[in-house]
């Protein structure tokens, strides 16, 4: 039964990430370098002193992970290697590991994914101030998973496990964003940019009051699991099956088939942001972004049709046919109990449905040095609001500008997850701009190019400028 459950939230997981392609927060690392060009991704109110344009899908990719548990916690060297087996790896469910649990978290587990590509882009002054068009093809994915699953997914023992709920979520969709920053005064500067969504899918799934009692002579499993799904052409694959105890047939999930996938959904958002420069060395910003929603056009709902599964062992059964309810008729009627349970069942199209964008909030405080100017540190304070998965992260930049085409800096992070280190190198010579940075290095790999910890970033981007 243990494993039926474990199943059902792998199902969960994957009808979550299915439509995942790679909706990244941007590199937070460049916050405070000005030559970099896609500053006004963090906060519109910053312009440039060059008018660019965009590579395009090369002007500005970004792509982040992040969480506090990982491939390390879930892939372990096997104990029995090489004496007794022939795998060098296994899996933290295997009962020869000394400490299974070592590397989960003993509240909530999570780990996230998150990309940018930015299809087209361009910069210039005009009107005032300085104007960014941009479009960008974005995805985030979630998964929150409460410590009980883990020490259930080992633990074999006769013993109660309130789990509790099981999250995960994944949006994706399009982006067609203006933007104009300007100066109100010699001290403020202010900007905003609207934006015109385009979803292509997102998934809300979670399984919730999760428990498993395994204790006495009655065994019984708790879940309610629900599925949301939102995409253009999203449909359910089928199959039936038959009861084997009673009469009569069910319908399970047991695929998934995406016909004429395209704009699922149509949205609105808006970025707003300001700087206040109280004197030549000071200045302290802020933002607020994806302010903003996806109204979908479809909702594709599947849900286990059984909540509860009980199992008060075998009673009064015979061996023989003949000697009435055999051990064998017993198992069938909890076998069909069991699919009850286990499986997820199509409900159909429950019709249009919104969901929020995950908003985010940026605060930073620059230092320049009075005594070398091309120095200068900043303070970031960065939060992603998106519900159960929200984090924040504070972090500590300094920023050298050598050159007149060449500037960068290095930074110290902490954040919900892990402490970090980041640093980005942005060459900005007369008509072009490339920049390569991280905001968490990505340390060591599996022999499958896998991080070992979830936490990792990557951005870079080729522009020309004008």
């Amino acid at each position: 039964m243990k494993h039926h459950i474990i199943s059902l939230c792998q199902l969960l997981l994957v009808l979550a990430l299915a439509p995942v392609s790679a909706y990244a927060q941007g590199l937070r690392s460049a916050y405070f370098t000005d030559g970099y060009l896609y500053q006004h991704t963090l906060n519109p109110a910053m312009g440039n002193d060059q008018n660019y344009v965009a590579i395009p899908a090369l002007g500005n990719i970004n792509a982040e992970a992040h969480g506090n548990f990982g491939y390390e916690d879930i892939v372990r060297d096997n104990p029995l290697y090489p004496t007794e087996s022939g795998k060098k790896k296994t899996s933290f469910m295997n009962p020869y590991l000394s400490d299974p649990l070592k590397g989960f978290n003993k509240s909530w587990n999570r780990v996230g994914a998150d990309a940018n590509i930015t299809l087209l882009s361009g910069g210039f002054k005009a009107w005032g101030g300085y104007n960014t068009v941009e479009i960008n093809a974005k995805s985030s994915s979630n998964v929150k998973l409460p410590y009980e699953l883990f020490r259930f997914a080992v633990d074999a023992g006769n013993d109660t496990y309130n789990i509790g709920d099981l999250y995960v979520n994944s949006q994706n969709y399009v982006e067609i964003a203006l933007g104009h920053s300007r100066n109100i005064n010699r001290q403020w500067r202010v900007g905003a940019k609207v934006k015109l969504l385009l979803g292509i899918a997102d998934a809300d799934v979670k399984m919730k009051d999760v428990t498993a009692n395994l204790t006495g002579d009655t065994w019984t499993l708790h879940g309610d699991a629900q599925a949301h799904m939102s995409m253009k052409g999203w449909k359910y694959k089928t199959e039936e099956k038959e009861y084997k105890a009673q009469a009569g047939s069910y319908s399970y999930i047991n695929d998934v088939d995406v016909d004429g996938a395209g704009i699922g959904g149509v949205g609105l958002a808006a970025d707003l942001g300001a700087v206040f420069r109280p004197d030549k060395y000071w200045e302290v910003s802020a933002a607020l972004l994806d302010l903003g929603f996806i109204h979908w056009s479809n909702d594709c709902y599947a849900t286990n049709r059984d909540k509860d599964f009980t199992f008060d062992g075998f009673h009064d059964t015979g061996i023989k046919s003949n000697q009435g309810n055999t051990a064998d008729d017993q198992w069938d009627k909890y076998s069909d109990q069991i699919a009850q349970f286990y499986n997820l069942q199509d409900e159909g199209d429950k019709g249009s449905r919104t969901t929020m964008l995950s908003a985010r909030m940026n605060i930073g405080v620059r230092y320049t040095l009075p005594s070398y100017e091309k120095m200068h540190f900043g303070l970031l304070s960065a939060t992603r609001f998106c519900g159960k998965h929200t984090w924040t992260e504070g972090r500590l930049s300094a920023n050298w500008e050598p050159l007149n085409w060449l500037d960068g800096g290095v930074n110290l992070a902490a954040n919900t997850f892990s402490t970090s280190m980041g640093w980005i190198i942005n060459v900005h010579p007369k008509g072009f701009n490339v920049f390569f940075g991280m905001d968490h290095l990505i340390g060591k790999v599996s022999k499958e190019m896998i991080p070992l910890s979830s936490n990792a970033s990557l951005s870079m981007g080729m522009n020309v400028t004008f």
